[in-house]
């Protein structure tokens, strides 16, 4: 029973010891740090070139994320800039038939 509750007590001090020590990795700054631009979007005529648009540029390695308006005509699209960039993102929209412009910040 002693052997049992060392036993036990090591694997939950071990726990604790490598879940505080992953946190605290996780608080430091990364070199992945992603970039997120707003495209607006040419030639979007109906709901389908949403899918479209979205499904190119997620087809890019370093893409993160993307949600394409319709409404808007913009395409919100969160990337990490160590493996791709603007340029092209703007290609691969434009390669999809729906060349895209950066949106001018307010």
């Amino acid at each position: 029973m002693k052997t049992l509750f060392i036993i036990l007590s090591l694997i939950l001090i071990t726990g604790f010891i490598s879940t505080h020590a992953v946190q605290a990795k996780s608080n430091e700054p990364t070199q992945n740090n992603s970039q997120t631009v707003m495209l607006d979007m040419q030639n979007m005529t109906c709901a389908m070139c949403s899918i479209t648009i979205r499904k190119a540029l997620e087809g890019v390695d370093g893409v993160q994320s993307t949600k394409v308006d319709f409404d808007s005509k913009t395409a919100n699209v969160t990337f990490y800039p160590q493996k791709t960039n603007i340029e092209t993102l703007l290609k691969t929209t434009t390669n999809a038939g729906y060349p895209a412009t950066v949106h001018p910040e307010n």
